[in-house]
């Protein structure tokens, strides 16, 4: 941008970028090496099965806490049913006395993902530290 005053001879005057430029590029650097340290998504704990030639534990001394959601979104804890008002502070009572937080959520196939979703933000609210989701192909052993 100049102006001219008079005929050629004056002032003239220029913006000089310069210094934006430069602080521009220092932001982007700045975004470029934070935006990779920001968390994307779940993390995810699968169960794995137990080996092959290792018998099942006997029923009393399973502490694995699966949620199962059905397709008409009702819940079980542990196959015992419950109401998602309840589920909360059920977690909470299970896991009072043990040190090991995880639980499993298995969704019905058809069952869209919100439901899922929903427990495990109760899950995280009681406190649980690992959530691992449940499928079919898991369940199987494959």
């Amino acid at each position: 941008m100049a102006f001219a005053v008079g005929g050629g001879k004056g002032s003239k005057s220029d913006i000089n970028v310069t210094p934006l430029i430069d602080v521009l590029l220092v932001l982007l650097i700045i975004f470029m090496v934070i935006t990779p340290l920001t968390p994307m998504g779940l993390d995810v704990l699968a169960p794995q099965p137990p080996p092959p030639n290792q018998p099942p534990p006997p029923p009393d001394q399973d502490r694995t806490v699966v949620i199962v959601i059905d397709k008409d979104k009702s819940l079980k804890l542990n196959q015992d049913p419950i109401t998602w008002d309840k589920l909360q502070s059920r977690l909470e009572e299970v896991f009072k006395t043990r040190a090991e937080r995880v639980v499993f959520v298995k969704g019905d196939p058809e069952l869209p993902f919100e439901p899922v979703a929903q427990a495990i933000d109760i899950a995280k609210g009681a406190g649980i530290d690992k959530i691992g989701l449940m499928t079919p192909k898991i369940e199987q052993g494959q």
